[in-house]
């Protein structure tokens, strides 16, 4: 067995330096942001507001389970007029698909904090495998309740035509006005599971 096999089997052993039970996410510090070329010149960028996400650790990364869903109607790129379009037939499609959702089927250790997901996510009906790169930011009790929070960023890049969502315009000369790749980007904390209270002993 070479050294790079031997590696990847011990990581895929290890387990998350968090203890087991359902990590919620914590919202009001956490992002879903995503960027696409327009022109060819530049990126538009936005964010959904409204999510859900849990991060259930168990004992090794077999037993972690990572689950989201994103509400579709929440798409906000700072322009009222582009969002209603991107939650239009033309993009979205929000009315017979309000939601995108997202569930791990692994996960594996590729450095000292970073991590390989894989999983599937669906849009606008459409489910497709991707992969993600996980960073681990630490861990960190906050001060004015006790809590504690776990903090990872993520990030893929998806083919938005994969998932149905393929409109676009001619520019001439075989250039279309929006890009097909779309960067989407994570910031996430999640809250620890309250620890069980052991009854004294009589």
């Amino acid at each position: 067995m070479s050294s790079t096999s031997a590696i990847a089997d011990q990581t895929t052993q290890t387990s998350l330096p968090l203890r087991p039970g359902r990590w919620a996410v914590d919202k009001n510090h956490s992002g879903i942001n995503f960027r696409i070329r327009h022109l060819g010149l530049s990126n538009v960028r936005g964010r959904f507001d409204r999510f859900e996400a849990a991060v259930n650790v168990g004992e090794t990364l077999d037993d972690v389970l990572v689950e989201a869903t994103v509400d579709m109607e929440s798409v906000d790129t700072n322009n009222t007029d582009r969002d209603a379009h991107l939650r239009g037939t033309d993009f979205f499609s929000t009315e017979a698909h309000p939601e995108m959702t997202f569930t791990s089927k692994s996960i594996r250790q590729s450095g000292p904090s970073e991590y390989l997901m894989e999983g599937t996510l669906t849009i606008n009906g459409v489910s497709k495998d991707v992969s993600w790169d996980v960073e681990f930011a630490g861990i960190e009790v906050v001060p004015m309740d006790g809590s504690t929070h776990a903090g990872f960023s993520a990030s893929t890049e998806i083919n938005r035509d994969d998932f149905g969502v393929d409109f676009n315009m001619p520019l001439g000369m075989d250039k279309m006005a929006l890009g097909q790749k779309v960067k989407i980007e994570l910031d996430l904390q999640f809250v620890a599971p309250e620890v069980p209270e052991v009854p004294e002993a009589s």
